[in-house]
């Protein structure tokens, strides 16, 4: 572009309200935006195609299933996370948790598997076939996780968080196995794997945008063939001793800031006095009196049809 020239927009698609997440379909000319209403559009057209809204003010955030072509999943402000199909009327089921939900992702590999970035430190994945629970809860962050994000291959995803960190989680393991952090690093709000899942990109509060190795020990550039085998043979060795006890601990150790590492402390104990209290109750209480709520089931507070 010459030097002191302004680029102009293609095309002006004024909306009825002010629009606070967009995404664009996989495969066809549409997108889809979310603020007090969920507005499907075209291309070509100046109006929606389709406009939902179930209850929630506003609604924050919304992603296209890159596979389910017509599948449309958003968070809402009243706690819920809500799916849409785009040739319905009306949308097709809400589940609200005990905290709100601040981003969404589909797994590219797996059309029905859904997992939340949540205000509660956590994220969850939903096998969407089966509403009703998680199918797994992912800890480790010690404040509230603002953004999620699979990587192309489906079996990994990265979360930002309020806490200052970019952590690297497996699909189907509660625990990350990877977390990233500096000094000047402030609160990260977004975090996306590149197209080749080599990388991870990450914004932060701090205005800059960092990039990361998705795996921390891998050399970037040519490798020798002689290099390629000594690194897939130590791989190898990981993945045969990784339940000996020192082993499992050695790569489960991360240095984090100390901050951090008093907040996991402090919400460890939390949560321990939390079990014991309730043990307390239980043990003298009635029987059958005071229940114990699996972990699972505990973040939600109902599913609406």
């Amino acid at each position: 572009m010459p030097e002191g020239k302004v680029s102009s927009p293609l095309e002006i698609i004024k909306a009825i309200y002010p629009v606070q997440g967009i995404d664009c379909h996989w495969s066809e000319d549409k997108f889809v935006t979310c603020g007090a209403t969920l507005d499907i559009w075209e291309d070509s057209k100046t109006e929606p195609l389709h406009t939902f809204k179930w209850g929630a003010d506003s609604i924050t955030s919304v992603k296209f299933n890159p596979a389910e072509r017509n599948l449309i999943g958003s968070t809402g402000s009243d706690r819920s996370i809500t799916l849409y199909d785009s040739r319905a009327a009306t949308p097709l089921r809400k589940m609200v948790l005990s905290m709100r939900s601040n981003a969404i992702a589909w797994n590219p590999m797996e059309p029905f598997m859904l997992a939340a970035a949540n205000e509660d430190h956590n994220c969850y994945s939903f096998d969407i076939r089966k509403f009703s629970r998680p199918l797994h809860i992912h800890k480790d962050h010690v404040s509230a996780v603002m953004d999620i994000s699979f990587s192309p291959t489906g079996k990994d995803f990265v979360t930002g968080s309020y806490d200052r960190t970019v952590r690297l989680f497996k699909s189907n393991e509660p625990r990350s196995y990877n977390v990233y952090h500096t000094r000047r690093m402030q609160r990260v709000f977004c975090a996306r794997f590149t197209a080749d899942a080599k990388f991870v990109l990450s914004g932060s509060d701090d205005t800059n945008i960092r990039i990361w190795k998705a795996k921390a020990n891998q050399k970037l550039g040519q490798a020798l063939p002689r290099q390629q085998a000594h690194a897939e043979y130590s791989e190898k060795l990981l993945e045969r001793y990784k339940h000996a006890k020192e082993i499992k601990r050695i790569v489960r150790h991360r240095h984090v800031p100390k901050a951090i590492l008093k907040a996991t402390e402090k919400k460890r104990e939390m949560e321990a006095a939390v079990q014991l209290r309730h043990k307390r109750r239980k043990k003298h209480a009635k029987e059958g009196t005071v229940k114990t709520v699996s972990a699972r089931d505990k973040p939600l507070v109902k599913v609406l049809e």
